[in-house]
């Protein structure tokens, strides 16, 4: 059987005749070609028309614009493939070759496409060519679908080649172009379209962006929990441990005192004590009710107490608390380094910062009380007498606040 293409024997191509080779050998620098039995596939798109060579090739197209029905005309195009290189000839020559080996030639010719349309695809920068290639495969329907084509198309072998069609198939009279309203109201639809498109994309990004900040902010308090966490323990069981260490000194010294009594004994003849026998009972001491009154509590520790009350009331709100320590020991600071100031000594019960803060908290007015503040003007103010400042119980107040607002075990245990 004679060859009907051109094989390449460095990458496979099946090539359709002489000039198809010579630009292939020009573009890929390939010289190994050999006649083969194989024909060209011919597979046209039974929805654009478009021609592909290769199962590849229609795939491709598949996947560009979802056409999936393609017709196999390759037993229509193959023919014996000549090797002999072109030859320059005229117009009559080749009619009268034609005529004399293949009978009456078929005429193909450039198809018909809308001129209107060619003209805004030319105005947007296409070549004639490509626009033409797009607006007839594309059924001359819109300005739209000829766009996109080429978008699709772009990365095609023949997009910028003049496609050629059959005289006898040539293409119908192409559908009337948009009117000028209709090209402006669709270009609007266009944008219209684009700008909802983008403004999905950003709303899309900044949705994913707010999750990726929520995500990082969890992690973030995890990891700090995690670590007041794992700080609480190791301080609980340094306390243990030192308990245990105590527990272990404290039965060493009495084995100590136990062998010493047992070598006392020895040393004055006295026979060694017996373990198991019973101990007598602990003399009986009769209480003596004292006449000493009970001591009172000192102010200290009113004041410690009134801060546990404040820290165990708002145990859940760990800012609050420390927002009033602060509160309170800076009025008590004022107080105590400012005292010939008024507007130091006094405080308005109704003011709303301070109500926040320390007001309607358990405990915050009576340690002011407690440090010498006193209810005046109907209960409208706190007040601190100048003649009334004791300096050794406002130092006292600010080492318990110090001292609640450093220890973090303060009011827990």
């Amino acid at each position: 059987m004679a060859g009907v293409s051109l094989k390449c024997g460095d990458c496979g191509t099946l090539l359709k005749s002489v000039e198809e080779a010579q630009e292939h050998a020009e573009l890929t620098k390939h010289t190994d070609f050999s006649e083969s039995t194989e024909a060209v596939l011919n597979l046209v798109c039974s929805t654009c028309g478009k021609p592909c060579r290769s199962k590849t090739e229609s795939d491709l197209h598949t996947k560009r614009t979802g056409h999936t029905e393609f017709s196999d005309k390759t037993s229509e195009t193959v023919k014996p493939i000549s090797l002999e290189a072109p030859k320059n000839q005229s117009s009559d020559d080749v009619d009268m070759v034609d005529a004399s080996t293949t009978g009456e030639p078929e005429e193909m010719v450039v198809p018909d496409v809308d001129s209107k349309l060619l003209e805004e695809l030319e105005s947007m920068g296409f070549s004639k060519e490509r626009a033409t290639r797009a607006l007839h495969f594309s059924g001359n329907s819109s300005l739209e679908a000829a766009a996109n084509w080429i978008v699709e198309h772009e990365e095609d072998a023949d997009i910028d080649q003049m496609p050629l069609v059959s005289a006898k198939s040539k293409s119908e009279p192409s559908k009337p172009s948009l009117t000028p309203e209709e090209r402006k109201a669709k270009a609007q639809e266009l944008k219209e379209r684009a700008r909802k498109k983008k403004e999905e994309e950003e709303k899309r990004m900044e949705r994913e962006r707010e999750k990726e900040r929520i995500r990082i902010g969890k992690e973030l308090l995890e990891a700090k929990r995690m670590e007041e966490e794992n700080e609480r323990k190791r301080i609980i069981a340094l306390r243990k441990a030192e308990k245990e260490e105590e527990r272990r000194a404290r039965e060493k010294i009495r084995q100590k005192l136990e062998e010493d009594k047992a070598e006392r004994r020895r040393k004055l003849g006295l026979p060694a004590e017996d373990p198991t026998a019973p101990k007598p009972p602990p003399p009986v001491v009769e209480e003596k009710k004292s006449s000493l009154p009970i001591r009172p509590a000192t102010k200290s520790e009113q004041m410690r107490e009134c801060l546990r009350s404040l820290k165990q009331s708002n145990k859940d709100d760990e800012a609050k608390v420390k927002t009033a320590f602060n509160t309170l020991l800076t009025y008590i600071k004022n107080a105590a380094t400012k005292p010939d100031e008024e507007k130091f000594r006094k405080i308005r019960l109704s003011n709303a910062a301070f109500q926040e803060r320390v007001g309607k908290l358990e405990g915050g007015i009576k340690f002011l009380q407690l440090c010498g503040f006193e209810k005046v003007e109907g209960d409208e103010f706190l007040f601190l007498a100048r003649d009334k400042i004791d300096r050794a119980l406002l130092n006292s107040a600010g080492t318990e606040l110090n001292s609640a607002i450093n220890n973090p075990f303060f009011g827990v245990l």
